[in-house]
């Protein structure tokens, strides 16, 4: 992919290592390459890469949001899934656009073969089966950027089979592999997921370099054959007549292909009974586990015990991939003894005769505090090693990749830390390195304070200048976006011009059950009435050349004019369609995302008053001991990540902000 010059500038970082083929590694291992920086990628089966041990799908709520930022600062996640999709649907449609979150289906085997493809084809990228078992450093000169300690760097990696490889950089993305243990009933298997092998010398090495470590837990439904369902008894979910890809540069005529339905049914008291009745053949209740689980995505006996007064709870049943008979049973994850899981199945509706081809069972495994680790997901006091996906903290294949995208373009040699303000990929990051996690993190659109800014839909408005600075974004897709930004501005201006007469409009506000006009209004007010669209106005604006309307306004810079005039007639039908709908959606929301423009500017004047890294919280007179305590383990990067911290009051930061006036 080639590069805009200011973003390939990766020559300081000759050699980067990446631990873990998962979509963490697959992102990070990507992106360095594509700057331009030769990649070594570890991982522990070459028919692991890309795999979804769990869920096979992409998306759903504030997930879909990370993965269409993915894609807009030039990831790969977006366009995989296109490519490979069983179903797809958009959640919360009926609700406001800031929770829009599209989902997909993914044909599992696909979606690895692809992702594989996309490796091999990649000329930087090396690809080796193996295990890393030692990353080694080195005595580095002073560095200021870091807080204090010895000033080690990454230097190389250590293979089982005691190779030796030099490195700048390494990027750990070992997923839920290290020292993983897989459990079901009173069965307990030394694995990483799906019976894969587990990782087990890097736990020592990284408690060795001074990472404090973390034990989670998670874990997955049984799969059934098709065949012994009785899908007739279920309530069938199609996937949505209009496909709308997770990938600015998809055209969904490209993809279109028949959808394959999912199935909903639900659990019966006799289920809830049956789980009761044998929680002691629960490796989660029978003291076998100690890890800590996820809060929201529980295993059915969690359910059954947190939600004692439900008398049922959803099973969707899903498919694995087209070539075969693998359904899966999402909402169903256990750890009961096989037998056990085979009476609860039995005992929904339409599984009455299933035939279970993989158990469930949990998994446990090591991962870090990530509260070590910058903005950039590199450790505090090593330069060179990066952190991403579960290995800090958090769940879910798009929290993941997110995480490896941003691991990646930092150890190539482009700074990238992404705000709160900025995207989803923001929020998730500030939150493990700054509040860290006691529970594997899960990304939620309530997590972001400014969700009406961070859409789905203007991902690309949001991040693609950045994805074009860091080098990931070609010239032909950036000129694109450039002429698609100019042409939403520009047609927003106009449309806050033109005056519509209530002959012109009436009509149309009849036609849709709105009250009608008495005198002129503003195309861009009547597109704020519920009942409006701008494709609605549209259908009625005067006819005249677009270039004329442009021309017609003065304040409107010329280069836009001219950009804008032009641009609509080269745009394919779907991108035009998103043109539109951006438009709709900034007109109708304006006074809402203005709110949120000045609250994300208020915030950033706070993130942009930077902290000394080597500044001396322990003699700084008034600050209470629990934020002496804290500010000097966690190091914030500024005044905004220190107000986040946990145990830090605003008085903190008055006597913080005064000890640094005073300094100057």
């Amino acid at each position: 992919m080639s590069a805009s010059d200011n973003g390939r500038n990766a020559g300081m970082t000759r050699h980067i290592v990446v631990i873990g083929g998962g979509h963490a590694g697959v992102e990070a291992a990507l992106a360095a390459a594509r700057r331009g920086v030769r990649v070594t990628l570890f991982v522990l089966s070459l028919d692991s890469i890309a795999m979804m041990p769990c869920n096979p799908c992409i998306g759903g709520s504030a997930k879909g949001h990370l993965v269409r930022e993915i894609d807009a600062l030039g990831g790969e996640m977006g366009r995989a899934i296109d490519a490979t999709y069983l179903q797809s649907r958009m959640l919360n449609a009926s609700k406001g656009p800031a929770v829009y979150s599209l989902r997909a289906q993914a044909d599992k085997k696909r979606y690895m073969t692809y992702m594989k493809q996309v490796l091999e084809n990649e000329p930087n990228i090396a690809l080796r089966e193996g295990e890393v078992v030692e990353v080694i450093t080195a005595q580095s000169v002073a560095d200021d950027t870091k807080a204090s300690g010895e000033n080690l760097n990454v230097s190389a990696v250590r293979t089982e089979s005691c190779t030796i490889i030099p490195c700048n950089a390494v990027i750990v993305c070992a997923g839920t592999y290290l020292n993983a243990r897989c459990l079901h009933g009173e069965t307990v298997t030394a694995t990483g997921p799906a019976g894969m092998r587990n990782a087990t010398f890097l736990t020592d090495n990284l408690h060795k370099l001074g990472f404090v470590l973390q034990r989670f837990k998670t874990g997955t439904p049984a799969r059934v054959h098709a065949r012994s369902i009785d899908f007739s008894q279920m309530a069938v979910q199609h996937g949505d007549e209009t496909l709308v890809p997770f990938s600015f540069e998809t055209d969904p005529a490209d993809i279109a292909r028949p959808q394959i339905p999912c199935y909903l049914t639900y659990t019966t008291p006799h289920t809830h009974q049956i789980i009761r009745d044998n929680l002691h053949r629960s490796a989660m209740y029978s003291g076998l586990i100690d890890a800590t689980g996820t809060r929201y995505c529980p295993s059915i006996e969690d359910k059954i015990v947190r939600f004692a007064d439900k008398e049922r709870h959803p099973v969707f049943i899903e498919p694995e991939g087209e070539d075969t008979a693998e359904m899966y049973v999402q909402g169903m994850s256990s750890a009961l003894a096989v037998e056990v899981q085979e009476q609860v199945y039995r005992s929904v509706p339409g599984l009455e005769n299933c035939e279970i081809m993989r158990p469930a069972y949990a998994i446990e495994y090591d991962c870090i505090d990530a509260t070590q680790l910058t903005m950039g997901l590199e450790a505090k006091h090593i330069s060179g090693l990066f952190f991403a996906g579960q290995i800090n903290g958090s769940s879910g294949y798009e929290e993941a990749a997110a995480q490896g995208l941003i691991a990646g373009i930092n150890a190539s040699g482009f700074p990238l830390v992404l705000t709160r303000a900025q995207a989803y990929i923001g929020v998730l990051i500030d939150d493990l390195v700054t509040k860290g996690t006691i529970e594997p993190y899960r990304m939620m659109t309530s997590r972001a304070e400014y969700r009406l800014l961070l859409r789905q839909d203007n991902a690309d408005l949001r991040l693609t200048e950045i994805g074009h600075a860091a080098g990931l974004i070609n010239e032909a897709r950036y000129a694109c976006f450039t002429q698609k930004r100019d042409v939403i501005a520009t047609e927003i201006t106009r449309l806050k011009k033109i005056t519509l007469s209530p002959e012109a409009v009436n009509p149309l506000l009849t036609e849709k059950n709105t009250p009608p006009l008495t005198s002129g209004a503003k195309a861009a007010d009547l597109i704020k009435r519920p009942e409006l669209t701008y494709d609605d106005i549209l259908r009625i604006l005067p006819q005249h050349k677009q270039e004329d309307d442009f021309a017609a306004l003065d304040d409107v810079a010329e280069p836009i004019k001219q950009n804008a005039a032009v641009a609509p007639a080269a745009f394919p039908p779907f991108i035009q369609a998103a043109i539109n709908a951006q438009i709709n959606i900034q007109i109708k929301y304006e006074g809402y995302i203005s709110m949120q423009i000045e609250q994300a500017a208020q915030f950033a004047k706070t993130e942009e008053k930077p902290l000394p890294p080597d500044l001396d919280y322990e003699n700084i007179t008034g600050l209470r001991l629990e934020a002496r305590q804290k500010l000097s383990r966690l190091r914030p990067a500024n005044f905004g990540q220190a107000s986040r911290i946990t145990g830090v009051s605003p008085a903190d930061l008055s006597i913080l902000m005064i000890y640094l006036k005073a300094k100057v």
